[in-house]
């Protein structure tokens, strides 16, 4: 009989890190509900990428464990992660800019070679092959099939972040990490990226956000984390938070709106 799955998909306890002294991270613990959305926001400096970094492996942890998906990552290193279903996106899109958006997904798919014949076998020059067969598909389902022989230099901003989560999801994460997806998006491509983020959702993936944009993270999100100064102030509905004292606090000068 298998084991079922958590009811969360990453469950951090107890985090905690310091950087010559100075504490960063402070007894963090929350839960990411799977197939959900969770936002981390806080103000600058409260400790939201340096959350991602340790959650990713980037960073080791001074105290604390992770999970995903039942898995303790606490000392995994990051490479072997993905494994476990985790993946990042970056707030700078990490596309190899000289190829085309099918081979950046096929790059992507390498991570899922299971044997030495597959890790070796020249993919993209095989007309038929499945890795081609499912990144074709994939981009689809994504409303970007037309971009699959584009250059991705040549491409939007907003349609590379987009293609970016393709290639996560491709890879097989099933939880997927996103700093800051909106950040440099004009009003039309935020609305396209909402609604890439939705599909992925009602998919079963599950989304950690680092997000500035409230409006964006209301749309999104089931729940916030709010961080402030490395530590958990908040958590829940982002209409109940915005309503918490310490946060209207730590937003100095503002309703609670901006993160």
């Amino acid at each position: 009989m298998s084991t079922p799955m958590p009811a969360a998909a990453l469950s951090v306890t107890n985090l905690a890190k310091s950087f010559a002294g100075v504490r960063a991270i402070r007894d963090l613990s929350f839960e990411a509900p799977r197939g959900r959305a969770t936002a981390l926001i806080g103000p600058n400096g409260a400790g939201k990428t340096t959350v991602f970094n340790l959650v990713s492996g980037v960073y080791a942890l001074d105290a604390g464990t992770i999970h995903v998906n039942g898995t303790d990552v606490t000392h995994m290193p990051s490479r072997k992660r993905i494994s476990t279903g985790i993946a990042r996106s970056f707030q700078n899109v990490r596309l190899m800019s000289h190829l085309t958006v099918l081979e950046n997904l096929l790059v992507g798919q390498h991570v899922r070679a299971a044997t030495l014949r597959d890790l070796l076998a020249p993919f993209r020059l095989v007309p038929g092959h499945r890795w081609k067969r499912e990144a074709r598909a994939a981009l689809e389902e994504a409303g970007l099939a037309r971009y699959a022989e584009e250059t991705v230099s040549a491409l939007p901003y907003g349609v590379r972040k987009r293609i970016d989560l393709v290639r996560a999801t491709l890879a097989g994460a099933t939880v997927l990490m996103l700093d800051e997806p909106a950040a440099g998006l004009n009003p039309s491509e935020t609305n396209a990226l909402r609604d890439h983020l939705k599909d992925l959702l009602a998919r079963g993936v599950t989304l950690i956000v680092v997000e500035h944009d409230m409006h964006f993270v209301d749309s999104v999100c089931a729940k916030v984390v709010v961080l402030n100064f490395g530590e958990k102030i908040a958590e829940g509905p982002l209409s109940a938070v915005r309503r918490n004292a310490r946060v209207r606090e730590a937003y100095i000068g503002s309703d609670g709106e901006a993160a």
